[in-house]
């Protein structure tokens, strides 16, 4: 159930959007081992001047490639589970597009099962 807000630039291709989304997609499944059909995501193109970044982050540098990946995931997971969900997606996006590991900014959002609603003004999640 996790929901996915990705900022891209302009300059990336349709195909660059799409190897971008299935590679957190298959990251979720293999570490947060979320089903297949759990597939919600917003990919938010944006223009240069609206991505701002510094040019080096904890000795990490930084492109005009950069990327923010934004994880709303229910709470439980553990370390190891997020710190292999965040290599998986850096080195599968860097493998499939021309983003390179540095250039990929994770940010997890934890929550709760009752705050998801999954259509009809029900909180589907509740009591499982």
């Amino acid at each position: 159930m996790p929901f996915v807000q990705i900022y891209v630039g302009a300059h990336l291709s349709p195909a660059n959007k799409k190897d971008i989304s299935m590679a957190i997609h298959q990251g979720l499944m293999t570490h947060f081992l979320i089903p297949e059909k759990d597939y919600f995501q917003v990919i938010h193109v944006m223009q240069p001047e609206d991505l701002l970044y510094p040019d080096s982050y904890f000795d990490v540098p930084h492109s005009n490639n950069l990327i923010y990946i934004r994880i709303t995931a229910r709470s439980g997971r553990t370390v190891e589970m997020k710190q292999a969900l965040y290599k998986s997606i850096a080195s599968r996006i860097a493998a499939t597009t021309p983003v390179s590991e540095n250039d990929v900014v994770i940010i997890l959002v934890e929550n709760e099962l009752p705050d998801w609603s999954f259509g009809q003004g029900v909180a589907q999640m509740v009591g499982r």
